[in-house]
């Protein structure tokens, strides 16, 4: 396997006596999408600015192309944070532009944003104005992608349109590291990396992160007396269509909570996202 474009080896992040960064180790190869996951306040934006440079390691190290982050590496990185990083009252052509003459690489609209180029980047939907994003970042030809939240807020064909980007830049031979809290995006990423309270919690396939879970299906005419009885019983039960989904407990244990309320009960593998919530819950625990 090729050298890590990006590397990070125990890193910590505190701010005074709050550790937002825990330990992590994460690397990117070329050609690969790491999914970064977690809910807000995981830690995924503070690990992207400790491997820009942007924010100083507390502990551990961070490498970006076998070196300490610094100007000359992040020279060949592209970068879309959560605000874009678009000035609002330059157009997007004056956008590109400045962004093309900072890395010293041609200036060029894409064709699918000509139709927008004399517009206002403050005026443009945000569809849109994350395409012009993602066009300031890969206009020079960036070995490595950091996007934080890139489809945040983005319509379901917008979404569609950005990830094809993201899968053309990877094939091309650039990592990308995508932050995200959506779940049905992680089909997209070569592999992911979930994160909880500054750690990660778990890493790999979407198949070996759920590895053997399995999530009680709960059918019953009376699902509001169901789901008052699990939750007296301490059990976090979903409605999910006609059914209650209840993960990460026996189904033994939620017969035994339904007492006498006339029901069946059946297995099946857990989703990506249901294993997601209770890795995060037993992170944010009590130790």
């Amino acid at each position: 396997m090729p050298e890590p474009l990006a590397e990070c080896e125990a890193v910590t992040k505190t701010f005074g006596e709050f550790t937002a960064v825990d330990r992590v180790d994460l690397a990117v190869h070329p050609g690969e999408v790491v999914g970064l996951l977690g809910a807000n306040g995981a830690g995924k934006t503070t690990l992207i600015r400790l491997l820009l440079g942007l924010l100083p390691a507390s502990a551990g190290s961070v490498r970006l192309f076998g070196q300490p982050p610094s100007r000359a590496t992040r020279r060949r990185i592209g970068y879309v944070p959560q605000t874009l990083g678009l000035y609002d009252d330059l157009t997007v052509a004056e956008n590109l532009a400045f962004s093309a003459a900072v890395f010293a690489a041609p200036a060029r609209v894409p064709d699918s944003l000509r139709p927008y180029a004399g517009a206002l980047v403050a005026r443009l939907p945000l569809g849109v104005a994350r395409r012009a994003a993602f066009a300031q970042a890969l206009a020079h030809a960036p070995d490595l992608l950091l996007l934080d939240e890139p489809t945040s807020g983005v319509d379901p064909l917008a979404r569609a349109r950005l990830w094809e980007t993201i899968g053309a830049a990877a094939a091309a031979g650039a990592g990308v590291i995508v932050t995200t809290h959506a779940m049905e995006e992680a089909g997209e990423c070569t592999r992911l990396v979930i994160m909880a309270a500054g750690r990660i919690v778990a890493a790999g396939t979407t198949e070996k992160i759920i590895g053997a879970e399995r999530t009680v299906v709960l059918r019953t005419a009376d699902w509001p007396a169901a789901l008052r009885r699990l939750e007296a019983s301490g059990l976090r039960a979903v409605l999910s269509g006609p059914v209650l989904r209840v993960p990460a407990t026996p189904a033994a244990r939620v017969a035994e909570a339904l007492g006498d309320l006339p029901a069946s009960l059946s297995e099946e593998p857990a989703t990506l996202e249901e294993r997601f919530f209770e890795l995060a819950r037993t992170e944010a625990a009590p130790r």
